[in-house]
């Protein structure tokens, strides 16, 4: 097993402690006494979570440590994370939470992307996901959201993040299904054929 798997499946570990810390403050602020220390323990383990996922592509492309196991286990690791975090930051009292209809549309379009991944791959035989400036930009301002919330950062307010990070991740998932698409048979919704 590379390390660069081995940072991948840290990655999927941290998830379910991030999600205990979150919630024990959540919590604990209920009670009308936040744990300062659940608090920053949280932060900490969602912070070198999230620093792992840059961590592990590099390691693969610098150190030639890309493998098989590591393209199916590292979209995997990113969506448990930002589901755990959108889903617990929004039900846990941190004092102020994540928009619901945020991590709704988040959740959703995450959903419409995998199975339209999954259909264009059995049709088209392979899809091939190519990152895209919008779908950095999209994930970069997820986290900011997400770390609105675990620093208590109050202005400009989180709903404000939210709806910034919602406009970009709209942006990024069309022209993701438009690259899909084009990956398709020809006759079908990709360049028509020259007879």
């Amino acid at each position: 097993m590379t390390l660069a798997t081995k940072t991948t499946l840290f990655r999927i570990a941290m998830t379910p402690l991030f999600v205990v810390l979150a919630v024990r403050y959540g919590d604990s602020v209920d009670a009308g006494t936040p744990d300062a220390l659940a608090r920053w323990a949280a932060v900490i383990v969602f912070a070198l979570a999230a620093a792992s996922d840059a961590l592990d592509g590099y390691i693969a492309r610098h150190f030639d440590q890309a493998s098989r196991l590591g393209t199916y286990l590292d979209p995997i690791a990113d969506k448990l994370l930002m589901w755990s975090a959108l889903l617990t930051l929004t039900f846990a009292n941190w004092g102020q939470t994540l928009p619901i209809w945020y991590a709704a549309l988040i959740l959703a379009r995450d959903v419409i992307q995998l199975s339209g991944a999954i259909v264009i791959g059995f049709m088209a035989g392979d899809i091939k996901v190519v990152p895209h400036w919008s779908g950095k930009l999209a994930t970069g301002l997820q986290i900011a959201a997400i770390g609105w919330v675990l620093l208590g950062i109050l202005a400009p307010p989180v709903a404000a993040i939210a709806a910034i990070a919602l406009f970009f991740t709209f942006i990024s998932t069309v022209l993701y299904i438009r690259a899909g698409l084009c990956q398709l048979p020809d006759h079908q919704y990709g360049r028509p054929k020259l007879s």
